[in-house]
């Protein structure tokens, strides 16, 4: 599939690196030489230096016969003109745009091919703020991801010493639980993956992913941690887009408060928000903190623009005694160096992007994708069609499927009924399925899995 992405910014660099590693033919445009220069070595990509709304620019750039257009500049402007433009001037099949500003969110039936031809809209302060809401939900969690219209949730943990699994093995889940059906669908142990059976004893610090029905999340989360007490009180550094929209949120479910530095974006916060309270100030000031009895706070989110700021923030609110910290951070290099020490969850606006991308170039029918663990895992629900003479999955057990290494099946959705993916479990057409893939280079191979024969009709 031949993808254009306009704009080589923190989102279409990592979009870039990602497709790019399927073999995806990827052309990358923007003004920034620099950019593309750095990126075009690391990558096996085309790049294009250029105006990305530009007809010209965007022919040389293989518009003519591009499947796929991913606007992602930091211009709405530039990247609904470039849709426009490849729709009447290209016919390109699938335009995909970043649309940030709630101006033209707002309205209805606007991204329409008789208005602004945009097939699929991506925003992601809406998809970060909704993943931080989860977290909030979810007390101790390090990602929560939704699928089948959330009737089904596959959520992150870390064992921690004490808790009640720590050195039971995976069958004592299913003992201690009767009346809640769970599955493990991967384990991370000193950041290798270790394939989950029923004699695997859990150990303390194991990264453990786990997918169950929702109204049974809560239980299964108590089994491997001792169980979290819910979140009353939040403070939010940062109010800008990310941190104005989670305050609106989460105003009426927690006490919420908004340290924002900008006194003018304060004043205008603080006329905005209902309940939260709006602090004008420097959310890596000690003695502000304190003052806002920051020992007593429960979740401490850093959502400002600035990763070192965020950092530093977080890494002061956690010494001065509050219990979970969210910590926004957009350098991919700082996540991995941050995660799993005393910050407790950092979150990558570009890869929460990723995900939401990553349902409309894969080759099966799939409903969504999660991009985990930094882009190196990934979490899909593919829809089963066909029936038993012409699909490799419809009218088969889950042990007969020919599942490449490293990839599990956590849940079928069948209608609204829920089915953990046990082995005697039979497939069934319209089945959506949740898989778990800790190696994103099975992602073709369970794209073929689900593909029909060709006398499918």
């Amino acid at each position: 599939m031949k993808i254009l992405i306009l704009g080589a910014g923190q989102v279409g660099g990592t979009l870039a690196e990602s497709l790019a590693q399927e073999a995806f033919d990827i052309t990358l445009v923007d003004i920034d030489p620099e950019r593309l220069h750095e990126l075009g070595m690391r990558l096996d990509i085309q790049t294009i230096e250029g105006s990305a709304s530009h007809p010209d620019v965007l022919r040389r750039a293989g518009a003519d016969d591009a499947e796929m257009l991913i606007a992602v500049t930091s211009s709405d402007e530039i990247n609904m003109v470039a849709c426009q433009v490849c729709y009447s001037m290209f016919r390109t099949p699938m335009k995909i745009a970043r649309i940030r500003s709630s101006a033209y969110l707002a309205k209805e039936g606007f991204f329409h091919k008789n208005h602004m031809p945009i097939d699929r809209l991506i925003n992601p302060e809406a998809v970060v703020t909704s993943q931080i809401h989860e977290l909030l939900s979810h007390p101790g969690a390090l990602d929560v991801a939704d699928f089948a219209d959330g009737r089904v949730q596959l959520v992150a943990m870390r064992a921690v010493h004490g808790g009640p699994l720590v050195g039971q093995a995976l069958s004592f889940l299913r003992e201690d639980m009767p009346n809640a059906d769970t599955r493990v669908a991967a384990i991370f142990r000193r950041g290798q993956s270790i394939v989950p059976r029923g004699n695997t004893v859990i150990e303390a610090d194991d990264e453990v992913f786990f997918i169950a029905a929702r109204e049974h999340i809560a239980n299964v989360m108590d089994e491997l941690q001792r169980a979290e007490q819910p979140y009353r009180r939040v403070i939010i550094a940062g109010g800008g887009n990310i941190g104005a929209k989670l305050a609106s949120e989460i105003e009426k479910e927690y006490a919420v408060k908004l340290i924002e530095l900008r006194s003018s974006r304060a004043k205008t916060l603080a006329d905005q928000l209902h309940q939260a309270v709006v602090i004008q100030g420097n959310a890596t000031d000690r003695e502000l903190l304190l003052e806002e009895n920051i020992e007593q706070c429960d979740a401490f989110c850093a959502l400002t623009d600035d990763d070192e700021v965020n950092i530093m923030s977080s890494l002061m609110a956690k010494r001065l005694g509050v219990r979970h910290v969210i910590t926004l951070i957009s350098k991919p290099a700082y996540v991995d160096l941050v995660q799993g020490g005393e910050i407790d969850v950092a979150i990558s606006p570009q890869q929460a992007t990723t995900g939401s991308v990553l349902s409309h170039v894969r080759k099966a029918d799939v409903a969504r994708v999660h991009s985990l663990r930094r882009g190196a895992a990934e979490a899909m629900e593919a829809i089963a069609h066909g029936d038993v003479s012409n699909s490799n999955v419809v009218g088969r057990k889950i042990h007969e499927l020919k599942l490449p290494a490293g990839v599990t099946i956590g849940a079928v959705v069948r209608g609204n009924e829920v089915l953990i993916a046990h082995d005697n479990v039979i497939i069934a057409t319209d089945d959506h399925v949740i898989l778990f893939m800790v190696d994103k280079t099975k992602v073709t191979a369970v794209e073929r899995l689900f593909q029909v024969s060709m006398n499918f009709i």
